[in-house]
């Protein structure tokens, strides 16, 4: 066989194996939705999952998740093999964390990671990540004052060791959570994707006559690093400033950024950025990393494969103390309120450098509404104080996403999150909650060329007349998203109650008995001045303002 011939099925051969490895790890994601119990998996998505190499670089991850945990997700299998070394690890070992510096930024996520064994050798890791129902606690919120408030810490440990299951750590976990059913469940969910991968792998390696995924990872790795750095070559260099202001808790945050773009790298730098707050919106330096990194990605090299060689090029700096680099034990149960803002921060420097390439800025944080209920809630009447139906629920949604340079922004979707809108029928088939109301919010993106995308509204109530209560976690109520080349701002989000009182944006609060929760969601700033919009697209919007 010729050399140029010997190149081509080789360059084939390494195509096929990428592709398999790809339809492995989107089946242990798919597993994991179609395993778990909690909604925020099976129903959102909010998720992750990957194979790395046995020294903790991430091959591929699923299609499915979210950069906010597959990104932190990448730099967590690191931390997990200095707890326990590759060498030191069994067929059927399980390993776990949920700490919030190692893994995905919060307790609420659990990351577990398992080896893949060729006789006694190890030749490949999996790793999965679910956001599970509850953790003990004050939970996902703003109250905590310390991680020790905000529920169970896992620190790096053994789940399963040789697949004997720690029975003595599930019943620490089951004894600390309000849904101890659900949590298990999702453990369980995410031990058996984690098998199903090594299960579809080792066959797949047997096939194409591997014993090792040691060259092909170095392909990946070398291929994608190259492909960023020319993808990064097409940018002009220098650097680039931006700042935004967000609600915060008790004062409103700065985020100072600046991305230089130099010949094989992107250094983001968020020196000038707030410090830490009382409440728990601080932000690990993984969960900093994930978002920010997936920021850059949106623009540069968007269609390269996320893994340890094209995250590598993309360099995150941010001084420890600042409200982006929380040291330990800052409360950091909400990150993801400024967590999912730093997309933005950071394309308003890319769009000095590559203006037709990035949107406007979106509502950009997940507006999940947090309602629990049952006895304990304040203003439950007293007959009903140990009969009312116990719950708690997370229902995804999303506002406006930002007008892009060549179309309208999307209406109610996760950017950057991407995770789905939980259905209103799963909610109140678990829950004695009705909804009375889910519906565009119309008009609530920018005006521009091109329009922000509209946020949503929401409206519910108690099915059986009880108080209940919401633990408030949003953004974008006092600094909308801001247009973008001349695009107006997007309406900013409320929250109130039917009968007239307007409610605070972060925080737990009672929605009064017989009363009803509206949350109105904020939409995408427009993109490029509104007078420039075509004649054909303004008739369209009026057509569709006058028959809606």
């Amino acid at each position: 066989m010729s050399d140029k011939l010997s190149g081509a099925m080789s360059g084939i051969r390494r195509q096929l194996m990428w592709n398999r490895l790809i339809s492995v790890v989107e089946e242990l994601a798919q597993t994991l939705i179609r395993t778990a119990f909690s909604t925020s998996t099976r129903e959102a998505g909010d998720l992750a999952a990957g194979v790395f190499s046995p020294d903790g670089r991430m091959i591929a991850q699923a299609i499915t998740g979210t950069p906010g945990h597959i990104n932190s997700m990448a730099m967590a299998v690191g931390h997990f093999l200095k707890e326990h070394p590759v060498e030191t690890m069994e067929p059927g070992d399980v390993f776990i964390t949920n700490d919030p510096w190692k893994a995905s930024g919060h307790l609420n996520d659990f990351t577990v990671v398992s080896p893949a064994h060729i006789g006694n050798r190890v030749v490949a890791m999996f790793a999965a990540t679910v956001h599970v129902a509850d953790i003990g606690g004050l939970g996902v919120g703003t109250e905590a004052r310390d991680v020790y408030q905000e529920g169970i810490y896992v620190p790096i440990m053994p789940l399963a060791r040789r697949g004997k299951l720690d029975e003595t750590l599930m019943r620490m976990i089951r004894s600390n959570v309000r849904e101890p059913m659900q949590v298990e469940g999702d453990l369980h969910s995410l031990i058996v994707s984690n098998q199903g991968g090594i299960d579809r792998l080792l066959p797949m390696m047997h096939e194409f006559g591997q014993d090792d995924l040691g060259e092909l990872a170095e392909f990946i790795f070398s291929t994608s690093r190259a492909a960023m750095i020319r993808a990064i070559q097409e940018l002009p260099k220098g650097t680039y400033h931006n700042r935004m202001t967000i609600d915060g808790f008790d004062a409103p945050v700065q985020i100072v950024v600046s991305a230089t773009i130099e010949d094989e790298r992107i250094l983001i730098d968020f020196d000038g950025t707030s410090g830490l707050s009382q409440a728990g919106i601080n932000v690990p330096k993984c969960y900093t990393d994930a978002y920010t990194s997936f920021g850059v990605r949106c623009v540069v090299g968007s269609r390269i494969p996320n893994n340890a060689g094209s995250l590598a090029v993309v360099q995150v700096t941010a001084p420890e103390g600042c409200i982006l680099n929380a040291p330990h034990p800052a409360p950091v149960a909400a990150r993801h309120m400024i967590g999912q803002m730093l997309p933005d921060a950071v394309l308003g420097c890319l769009h000095q450098a590559a203006p037709d390439r990035v949107p406007a800025e979106g509502a950009s944080c997940l507006w999940n509404i947090r309602v629990a209920g049952g006895p304990g809630t304040p203003g439950l009447a007293a007959d009903r104080r140990h009969n009312s139906r116990r719950f708690g629920i997370t229902t995804f949604n999303a506002g406006g996403a930002g007008a892009r340079p060549i179309s309208d922004g999307l209406s109610a979707t996760s950017f950057p999150a991407g995770v789905r809108n939980v259905p209103l029928e799963i909610v109140e088939t678990m829950t004695p909650l009705v909804f009375w109301r889910k519906e565009l919010r119309e008009n609530s993106g920018g005006a521009g060329q091109w329009r922000g995308g509209d946020g949503q509204i929401i409206e519910l109530s108690h099915a059986e007349g009880e108080p209940f209560t919401l633990n408030a976690t949003f953004e974008r109520v006092d600094n909308p998203a801001r247009g973008r080349a001349g695009g107006e701002d997007g309406k900013p989000g409320r929250v109130r109650l039917a009968s007239g009182p307007v409610l605070k944006a972060k925080g737990r609060q009672t929605v009064p008995a017989g009363d009803r929760l509206i949350v109105e969601m904020p939409g995408g700033g427009g993109f490029g001045k509104p007078e420039e919009r075509s004649a054909a697209m303004r008739a369209r919007d009026k057509e569709e303002n006058r028959t809606g």
